[in-house]
């Protein structure tokens, strides 16, 4: 069986990376927090490390699932990371949400140094994680992919290769426009179904069925309903999201106004101090951010 290192257990990669084991796949794990390991190893038997060289030595598969774009590159090709002790011929994944740039550059250093890199950001939230149901969006060379693809399955249902190095974060990039406005728009059929009398689940389960019906209305405004605002994806990592498509597409002489809003709400999110709460939080913006 072929050897896996994960890198980043958070929210998802936790879980993403105990599908893999589960699967029978020897995974050695690192984060920055050595003792969030422990619960994974008991749960899972993924073995715990301290170091990146430590869990990516002999490793055959390196997944990555960070924060931030710094973060990617830091794994990556910071001292001590990725591209320092991976052996050559190893596949690099991605699964971080990230720059396309960042994931082109990634893939030709790792040109240079014989290991194979791909970007592959996935959605889904910690429910999709959780249960093995992510949309995965993969970048980079078909041969990669169809020897990743056993791997993916253990994670997600919808698996499809976008095209070369960077395409998976781009098609990411169109993901994300359309959950800020699916986002934006149940939050606002909420503050106006309560400001006007009705029962605001009845009227989810009205208009859910219909042409408004989305992903987000069946799993994300029930949360919002409930007060439950745990991040099954952080507000301050959807804002990076957005900071990323909006320097993507106004590099193109593209304006992206309803994108541009939503990012400026979740910013004034942040500032109420909500950034670690989950995206279905924008409520809170309504009902709190206005009085």
């Amino acid at each position: 069986m072929k050897k896996v290192a994960w890198i980043g257990t958070g929210v998802m990669g936790g879980q993403q990376a105990g599908h893999l084991a589960k699967a029978g796949y020897p995974v050695s794990a690192y984060t920055r927090r050595y003792e969030k390991l422990l619960p994974l190893q008991e749960q899972f038997g993924i073995t715990p490390c301290h170091t990146i060289k430590e869990a990516v030595t002999d490793a055959d598969f390196i997944f990555v699932m960070v924060g931030y774009p710094k973060d990617v590159e830091e794994v990556f090709s910071g001292e001590g990371g990725i591209f320092d002790h991976a052996k050559k011929g190893a596949l690099a994944i991605d699964m971080t949400t990230s720059s396309p740039a960042l994931a082109e550059k990634l893939y030709a250093l790792g040109r240079e140094k014989g290991i194979r890199v791909m970007d592959a950001p996935v959605s889904g939230g910690d429910s999709g994680a959780r249960n093995g149901t992510l949309s995965i969006m993969a970048g980079g060379g078909e041969a990669d992919f169809q020897e990743a693809l056993p791997l993916f399955q253990c994670m997600g249902k919808s698996i499809l290769l976008m095209g070369p190095a960077g395409a998976g974060q781009h098609t990411k990039a169109a993901n994300q426009i359309a959950v800020a406005g699916a986002t934006a728009a149940y939050t606002e059929a909420i503050t106006y179904a309560e400001q006007v009398g009705l029962d605001p689940e009845k009227m989810l389960a009205a208009i859910g069925g219909g042409a408004a019906g989305s992903w987000q209305i069946s799993n994300m405004a029930p949360r919002a309903l409930k007060g439950d605002f745990a991040p099954g994806f952080f507000i301050k990592h959807f804002i990076k999201d957005m900071k990323i498509i909006h320097e993507e597409s106004t590099a193109r002489g593209v304006r992206l106004e309803m994108l541009e809003s939503v990012l400026a709400l979740y910013e004034k999110m942040a500032e109420m101090g909500l950034e670690d709460n989950g995206t279905q939080a924008l409520i809170r913006y309504y009902r709190e951010g206005k009085k």
